[in-house]
């Protein structure tokens, strides 16, 4: 039987019109929003821990129905952990993808690179670990879940000059990392105040991997310690050619040491070497015991802190946007900004008027090839 070709063009219609209508029901049965991290490139693990902890929130979260009645989808990007492209990746998620709200980064210069972003087109962003004060500065839309260095500078120095009792110590950062200069800088104000003397001040850039000539600097002024805030890729050589030189000194950094990678690449040379960071696998407390068991069975690994504070991220991020009943960015801003006692993996968390969270930090000891808990240090 011949069709007439109305008839014909009118079922054609029919059915982009019913596959159009599908699409969008589709897309509005979601919410979705953004991750970026280093997932390659030099700290590759800093990107891949937190991306494990936001993919068990989320996941924890789906289970138990979602987010305001609809699943939650997260898009990821690499940012190879370069500034510039933490920027590009961010703007796309942010104008092609449309994302709500945004969780990154690890190393707050990536972040201040993608900040802007953000804090320009109204969309709320959450720094799982992005230490350096000036991260929150950037703008109203933008968030922490983690300490701020001069808290972590603090933490370090008196832990040096109350538990380690040393007097002298030197210094080690890496010069163009903007956690690593802060650090130091926050660092050496609180332990001359507290009577110490830093006896030695040399640098570094990311990528190095000879630290001979500043290592032999360092050793020449007999220092009891030495206080090196930068990655881990670059503590575990320094800190193997330090032991090769004869320097066997207590060396002290903060959260970005945290990896599985830093015992892998400094070995027996960084036991007795410590850290501050944002909680310990050994803590007892249930929800953190709960978290490590279910991570260890779907990772075959153990939780870092990244990780935790991942799923931290992600967790008031949600929390957030059941308070605010919106996915409008204001009002989901407005939510996060009020957050109070929200209990975490890594801590209580309370986000005060700068946007940044007040929590205790803990002191770890690298020993015998893990890390032992040393001592926790409270706001």
């Amino acid at each position: 039987m011949k069709r007439k070709p109305w008839l014909i063009l009118l079922c054609v219609v029919g059915v982009f019109t019913l596959t159009s209508c599908t699409a969008k029901s589709d897309s509005t049965s979601e919410i979705v929003i953004g991750e970026f991290g280093s997932l390659t490139g030099t700290t590759a693990t800093f990107g891949i821990s937190t991306k494990n902890g936001i993919d068990m929130a989320v996941d924890d979260l789906n289970k138990a129905g979602g987010l305001l009645g609809k699943k939650v989808r997260v898009i990821v990007e690499d940012d190879q952990g370069k500034p510039e492209e933490a920027q590009t990746v961010v703007t796309k998620l942010i104008t092609k993808d449309q994302v709500m709200a945004v969780l990154g980064e690890v190393a707050s210069s990536r972040t201040m690179a993608a900040a802007p972003v953000a804090q320009q087109n109204g969309i709320p962003l959450i720094s799982p670990s992005s230490t350096n004060p000036k991260v929150t500065e950037i703008g109203d839309y933008i968030f922490r879940v983690c300490f701020i260095d001069p808290f972590q500078g603090l933490v370090m120095a008196k832990f040096a000059t109350n538990t380690l009792k040393v007097k002298k110590v030197a210094i080690l950062r890496d010069i163009k990392n903007d956690y690593s200069v802060g650090l130091a800088e926050v660092f050496v104000d609180n332990f001359k105040k507290m009577g110490g003397n830093i006896v030695a001040n040399e640098s570094y850039s990311e990528g190095d991997t000879d630290f001979s000539a500043q290592l032999t600097s360092i050793k020449s002024k007999n220092p009891e310690a030495v206080f090196m805030p930068g990655y881990y890729t670059e503590v575990g050589l320094v800190v193997r050619q330090a032991h090769k030189l004869g320097l066997n000194i207590p060396f002290m950094g903060g959260d970005g040491w945290d990896s599985p990678s830093l015992v892998q690449i400094g070995g027996e040379a960084v036991n007795g070497s410590y850290y501050s960071n944002h909680f310990s696998v050994s803590d007892p407390n249930p929800k953190i015991q709960k978290f490590v068991t279910d991570y260890k069975a779907r990772y075959s690994a153990t939780p870092d802190a990244l990780a935790g504070l991942g799923y931290d991220a992600a967790s008031v991020l949600f929390d957030a946007v059941k308070r605010a009943n919106s996915t409008d960015g204001a009002k989901i801003r407005e939510a996060i900004a009020s957050t109070k006692d929200f209990e975490g993996i890594t801590g209580k968390i309370t986000i005060d008027k700068d946007r940044n969270a007040v929590k205790p930090a803990v002191v770890l000891q690298v020993k015998d090839g893990k890390l032992q808990y040393v001592e926790t240090i409270t706001p």
